[in-house]
């Protein structure tokens, strides 16, 4: 990861990334806005950001992943379909991707982001990672956003059919409890620390009884480790149940 007193890699180098990737050349004007975080723009009297290609990307993405695991697993249900989907399009596996390829490193940060780690954060690197899909998009259309979208996140699509209730610990732990007759669960959080680096606890709360707790940088990663711990507990109590032959409380 970059420190704060290096300069953002130059642009030319992704560029060049991009070209090896899929064939062509990308916009770089496009690309540099690709890599203008909103905060390096107002400082800077108002340039513009990413904010638009990102917002493109996120489309394009999706329905690259969307069609690809739709033709990869024919006889899944919609909604297995759409836990396979989630696991891949999440800020954290965007993030997880964006660092394979040292995406902060080019990164146009402001002052304050700079000097909180803005390079490595997930919110951002996830963020970026859109743009530059979406200026692959713009530059030389689907066929080529979809090469590198391939290129990227075959691997996380290969490896999400694996994860079973991993998929999404929340849905997995409001199927469990339906079926064990505890209700829905709930999640109580507690947040900390100062806006740009808030830490989130949340308590999975089942039947009444908290039966997972887990901590994060949002709310929705704490309240999902909260959730694979709850539903580690009561799986644990439903193969216990099952040995015993009882109906599992």
């Amino acid at each position: 990861m970059t420190s704060v007193s290096e300069p953002p890699r130059p642009v030319d180098a992704l560029a060049d990334y991009l070209l090896e990737v899929v064939g062509e050349r990308v916009d770089e004007p496009l690309l540099g806005r690709a890599l203008t975080h909103r905060s390096y723009a107002y400082e800077n009297g108002g340039l513009p950001n990413n904010e638009r290609l990102e917002f493109l990307g996120d489309s394009v993405l999706g329905l690259i992943v969307t069609d690809t695991l739709y033709r990869a697993h024919p006889d899944l249900p919609e909604g297995q379909l759409a836990k396979l989907r989630a696991a891949v399009v999440n800020m954290r596996a965007l993030a997880d991707v964006a660092r394979t390829i040292d995406l902060g490193s080019y990164l146009l940060l402001g002052r304050g982001e700079e000097s909180t780690g803005g390079r490595d954060k997930a919110s951002i690197l996830a963020d970026t990672m859109e743009a530059l899909i979406g200026t692959v998009f713009v530059s030389l259309g689907l066929p080529a956003a979809g090469a590198f979208i391939h290129h990227l996140f075959d691997p996380l699509m290969a490896s999400s059919a694996t994860l079973g209730a991993a998929l999404d610990w929340k849905t997995s732990l409001q199927e469990i409890a339906a079926a064990t007759s505890l209700g829905s669960p709930e999640y109580r959080v507690e947040e900390s620390g100062p806006d740009h680096e808030k830490t989130f606890v949340a308590r999975a709360v089942v039947g009444a009884e908290v039966l997972g707790e887990g901590a994060g940088r949002s709310k929705k990663e704490a309240e999902q480790r909260a959730a694979e711990q709850a539903w580690s507990a009561l799986d644990s109590r439903r193969t216990l149940a099952a040995k015993l032959g009882v109906h599992p409380a």
